[in-house]
């Protein structure tokens, strides 16, 4: 028995964010900050947030939708889906099975994976190592309702998170000059509980002793988030970068995740990148953890539709720690 080895490449992207649109000014006048706050720390307006009875499976599917039909495949033909996601419907079960049911994904399978805003990047590595060993298409999304998870009295977090979702599919490629082709993956344990919800876990169950806030997003140092992300974001981009002899002038769009605008502007410098190839998207969507990149791919594509050839630089960092990056050619 042979196998003809394939790469994989992306041939699908959607995004989907709530209604509801929330901008600055509701949080700053709710914490007491001065007009302009928000944007002179972060580079966010706005964002969207969920109203009730919007659901993570939902808003997942309404971007995997528009992946799907961007790709004009049969839903037969999507043999995995893979969910990036840290707010799941529920602990248990996971929640890509109902996202690919609700599909109609009848030939899929289905799992999540919580890699917080690394979470699309390590989904679409494995989604890449699938497609070129078995040659069948991979439904990848993230996303995440962390309004839900915000403790409204806490600056860090209340001024940064958002709801979104965003999706791409992956589909057997006999070009050589297409897909994947580097991916540098990390993890830093020693700053496990800089950015962490404390209950609700196995460590830490439900009770009826254990403040209500204990179940919410907490950061417990920005600045060292911000300087260890950064750190993070740059020795894996430049590590992928290097593995195959590519420099920053090589890359035509650099999508990084949309954590903060300083920060993301500080990698690039660090890299090299014309800040002009930096693809944004939070003034208007916010940091919703593993969905920007997904949701950044999509809403460029949609601006100015990628090129053949095109050369993607994608890298993330966040709670874990983990981080990674990874060079994509479409």
């Amino acid at each position: 028995m042979t196998f003809e080895m394939a790469s994989s490449r992306m041939i699908g992207f959607g995004h989907a964010v709530p209604a509801r649109c929330v901008a600055n000014f509701e949080i700053e006048a709710q914490l007491g900050l001065e007009a302009g706050w928000i944007e002179r720390r972060t580079g966010i307006r706005t964002r969207h947030w969920a109203e009730d009875g919007e659901t993570l499976s939902g808003l997942a599917a309404q971007a995997a939708q528009m992946a799907l039909d961007d790709a004009a495949i049969a839903r037969d033909d999507i043999a995995l889906t893979l969910l990036a996601t840290s707010t799941p419907d529920h602990l248990l079960p996971p929640s890509a099975p109902l996202l690919a049911h609700n599909l109609g994904l009848i030939n899929s399978g289905a799992i999540d994976l919580a890699g917080a805003c690394s979470g699309f990047l390590y989904a679409l590595t494995l989604a890449d190592g699938f497609v070129r060993a078995h040659g069948r298409a991979v439904l990848v999304v993230a996303a995440n309702i962390l309004s839900r998870r915000i403790n409204p009295a806490e600056r860090a977090s209340a001024v940064l998170f958002a709801d979104a979702a965003g999706a791409v599919v992956l589909s057997p490629c006999r070009d050589s000059r297409r897909g994947l082709f580097s991916a540098d993956l990390a993890s830093d344990g020693s700053g496990y509980d800089l950015i962490h919800i404390p209950a609700g876990g196995s460590n830490q169950p439900f009770a009826e002793n254990v403040p209500p806030e204990a179940f919410l997003m907490t950061m417990r140092d920005g600045r060292e988030v911000f300087s260890r992300a950064v750190a993070l974001m740059a020795t894996t981009s430049r590590r992928a970068l290097d593995r195959i002899g590519l420099a920053a002038a090589d890359i035509d769009r650099f999508i990084p995740h949309q954590a903060n605008v300083r920060m993301f502007d500080a990698v690039a410098g660090s890299l090299g990148i014309d800040p002009a190839k930096t693809v944004r998207t939070i003034e208007t969507f916010g940091n919703s953890s593993a969905a920007t990149i997904a949701l950044s791919l999509s809403v460029a594509n949609r601006e100015r539709a990628f090129a053949d050839g095109e050369t993607l630089l994608l890298t993330a960092a966040g709670a874990g720690l983990t981080g990674g990056a990874t060079v994509v050619v479409v």
